[in-house]
């Protein structure tokens, strides 16, 4: 937890008379901060707040200070669309409040706590992670003209693409609820199984060393990441929506081409 003085600070400087609520969030509400952790703050405004959902950040006290403003609406968005619940909803569990008023953060902190990942809400995240693996069909193309033309720039795009992308797709169709941003690649990794080739692959794409110490080549982590792409096209078959079907298929196919049986799982990972 941050000391009282840069609490003080905090309020000081970021409380207003139209918030509802001042609510430190991440590492520091959650005892894990560390030197060099940045302090989140959640700022709960009224729904005719000029500006809203817009990160700010601040210097104070030495730390780096992001505050996000956060309307009704908005709030009422992180327990239904799947995105947002799968990345919000641990973290507003755990909240330390700063400022309070009409108990309006506990309410929320009540809604979280008896949060479910129902039938509903999967169905959306199917829809969703099917839309976003077509999304991410353009960085496998650039992957591939990346490793035919040695295009650094290329490469380096579909990287982006092919390993953070792709976990986040992994995440919000697993109802993966992170605590902060820091547990997204463990907690990613349990969900889909931590033996799995999925897993294996991302970590090659993530540039992981090997056990011999050697971490991949660019032109290896986009190799990875091509296969990460049609590993996750297959672990996704079943929720596919059938108008994102032939891009998805489609680059999987030009992925099978131009890699080989390695694409298929039949060769070295």
């Amino acid at each position: 937890m941050i000391a009282t003085e840069l609490t003080t600070l905090l309020i000081a400087r970021f409380d207003a008379p139209h918030a509802t609520a001042l609510v430190l969030m991440g590492s520091h509400a959650q005892g894990t901060a560390t030197e060099y952790s940045d302090v989140d703050l959640l700022r709960l405004v009224p729904a005719d707040a000029v500006q809203y959902d817009e990160i700010h950040s601040s210097i104070i006290a030495g730390r780096l200070v992001n505050i996000t403003d956060i309307p009704p609406g908005r709030i009422e968005a992180f327990f239904t669309e799947p995105e947002l619940a799968s990345s919000y909803v641990a973290g507003l569990r755990r909240g330390h409040v700063l400022v309070e008023r009409s108990g309006a953060y506990e309410r929320i902190r009540a809604r979280a706590n008896g949060f479910v990942w129902d039938e509903t809400l999967q169905e959306k995240a199917n829809r969703w992670a099917s839309d976003a693996l077509v999304g991410w069909s353009e960085e496998a193309h650039k992957g591939l003209q990346g490793l035919r033309d040695g295009s650094v720039g290329r490469l380096l795009e579909a990287r982006f693409g092919l390993s953070w992308g792709l976990g986040r797709v992994m995440q919000v169709q697993r109802g993966v609820l992170l605590r902060s941003g820091n547990d997204f690649y463990d907690a990613v990794a349990a969900a889909v199984g931590v033996g799995s080739r999925w897993v294996a692959l991302r970590r090659i794409v993530f540039a992981i060393e090997s056990a011999d110490g050697r971490a991949p080549t660019l032109h290896e982590q986009v190799t990875a990441g091509l296969r990460l792409y049609v590993e996750t096209a297959r672990l996704l078959n079943p929720v596919i929506m059938p108008d994102d079907r032939e891009v998805i298929s489609h680059t999987v196919q030009r992925i099978k081409a131009a890699l080989g049986a390695s694409a298929l799982g039949l060769g070295d990972t």
